[in-house]
């Protein structure tokens, strides 16, 4: 029986940035509607400028370092992918649709031939 590990917030210092960065999101989406008077680019400058500060308090966090590690490591996997040229792909693209429909006019004919042996051989209803 495998267990695994599922990593929590562990310092309270991390745990008061992940909570001021969630006030700060809630505070942005409040006083985007609380600016409605004051005109869309007030409304959207505020909520933008929240949500900006909101990222740079999470990403001072541990959790926040951990995620942009986890997002370098991933792009470095990306670049070591070996990607197909346009003509392999064209043709895996081409034998797809052509095994599409291959299938699928053999699933219509099973279908026809069921029909017809149930239907007019079996029950005997012509239609």
């Amino acid at each position: 029986m495998a267990t695994s590990q599922v990593e929590t917030v562990s310092t309270t210092a991390d745990k008061a940035k992940l909570a001021l960065a969630v006030a700060v999101v809630l505070g942005s989406l409040v006083g985007f509607y609380l600016l409605a008077k004051q005109g869309p680019i007030a409304q959207w400058g505020g909520l933008i400028a929240g949500l900006v500060l909101a990222v740079v308090v999470f990403m001072t966090s541990e959790p926040g370092k951990q995620f942009v590690a986890f997002g370098r490591d991933s792009w470095r996997e990306v670049k070591k992918v070996v990607w197909p040229a346009r003509r392999e792909a064209m043709q895996m693209t081409a034998y797809v649709f052509a095994f599409v429909v291959v299938m699928a006019l053999f699933l219509w004919l099973t279908d026809k031939t069921l029909e017809w042996v149930f239907y007019d051989l079996i029950l005997g209803w012509k239609k």
